[in-house]
């Protein structure tokens, strides 16, 4: 079986644009992914342009090791953010394509079910006034849609520092919603790489009393020695990873046991293969995996068949319960959240099927979702 194409569809929503990839094969199968490029999804295409002609088609999508390595290594500059998401929808595709072949669903093929069942955290829920009251009826909505955990973050624009009023407003906010939630409910404290290491042990401290489940990206991501220096001063478990790219970016963040919970994007950390072994990895360290996941269908979908096969998996995110309700229906296939909980997907392959008419009905929009200007939560262009 050779590869003969790699095609690419565009959907957009109100704040994120999200690309769907079909590899095309000689023999009529078809493998599919998806990606949430952020702010460069015409970057993304680019390189899917031009790497499908030096190093996909022709390739035999049985042999991803190979296909990763050519994508990798071949092209010399440094593996960053956009040849990366190449490569990993182009990996899992293929991973697609073997599951059809074999008529198998892909976690079966990487190892196995380790759990019949995956527990599921809401984000994206809290497009609301910044106010504990707001949040507090928010947060009420995300139980109604049987979640037993939810992230957010409640720091607005803060960067770096915040002042003494606005580190008042954002603990007010989380204390609202472990309020809302109850005690047993997890809740998980989004930092989005906004603090100097001073500032984010500080905030942790405050708000140790509501007992999340972790603090996320407490310092910006590219100095990991800051981040060590916040995480030894920090009670709560830290998490971090979505902006790592490959197993050599994982590896210092792991030998600095610098975070106690991992998040590789599937999608844009070099594919299944390459996020297990990162699981693997931090497995000798005994630090826990929890899948960065803010795509579509496709990618909640391929984030299930991962974390149903990987040990140290702790808990699944997903978007797509508070995104317009035709995001779900841009492919079929993919579990619904029941009692906070994911099941096991259905194969073969990744089990997904597009709906490329509706895709097509909501085509690439304009705009830049920027975490640093005011009312960004709201998630709107």
């Amino acid at each position: 079986m050779k590869i003969t194409d790699v095609k690419t569809l565009v959907m957009g929503t109100s704040w994120r644009n999200l690309t769907f990839v079909k590899v095309e094969t000689d023999e009529g199968l078809t493998g599919v992914s998806e990606v949430r490029m952020n702010n460069r999804t015409d970057a993304l295409l680019a390189y899917l342009d031009g790497a499908k002609k030096r190093h996909v088609i022709g390739s035999d999508p049985f042999n991803t090791e190979d296909l990763y390595l050519r994508m990798f290594r071949n092209d010399y500059g440094r593996c960053g953010e956009i040849a990366a998401t190449g490569i990993s929808v182009v990996e899992i595709a293929c991973w697609d394509i073997v599951g059809k072949a074999l008529d198998q669903p892909v976690y079966k093929l990487l190892g196995g079910a380790c759990r019949d069942k995956m527990k599921a955290y809401a984000n994206g829920w809290y497009k609301v006034e910044r106010s504990p009251e707001e949040f507090h009826t928010a947060a009420k909505q995300v139980l109604e849609k049987n979640y037993k955990a939810l992230k957010f973050d409640p720091f607005g624009a803060g960067f770096y520092e915040l002042s003494y009023e606005e580190r008042l407003r954002s603990v007010s906010l989380v204390e609202a919603v472990r309020d809302s939630v109850g005690p047993d409910v997890e809740i998980l404290i989004e930092m989005h790489g906004r603090f100097s290491p001073a500032m984010a042990i500080q905030i942790a401290r405050e708000l140790e009393p509501f007992e999340p489940s972790w603090v996320e990206e407490p310092v910006p991501p590219d100095n990991l020695a800051a981040l060590a220096k916040a995480s030894d001063s920090i009670n709560i478990p830290v998490a971090t990873g979505e902006r790592l790219h490959n197993k050599f970016e994982y590896r210092e963040l792991i030998n600095l046991q610098a975070a106690d919970i991992l998040q590789p994007d599937i999608t844009q950390t070099g594919g299944l293969l390459e996020a297990k072994k990162i699981a693997a990895i931090g497995d000798m360290c005994y630090m826990l995996v929890a899948p960065h996941n803010v795509g579509g269908p496709v990618s909640t979908a391929i984030s299930l068949h991962f974390s149903a096969c990987t040990p140290n998996f702790k808990i699944q995110e997903h978007f797509n319960d508070f995104s317009e309700a035709w995001v779900k229906e841009a492919a079929t296939g993919c579990p619904e959240v029941i009692d906070g909980y994911f099941s096991l997907p259905n194969g073969p392959g990744l089990g997904m099927t597009l709906n490329e008419d509706l895709i097509a009905e909501h085509p690439y929009r304009e705009g830049s979702f920027n975490l640093w200007e005011d009312d960004w939560h709201r998630r709107q262009y």
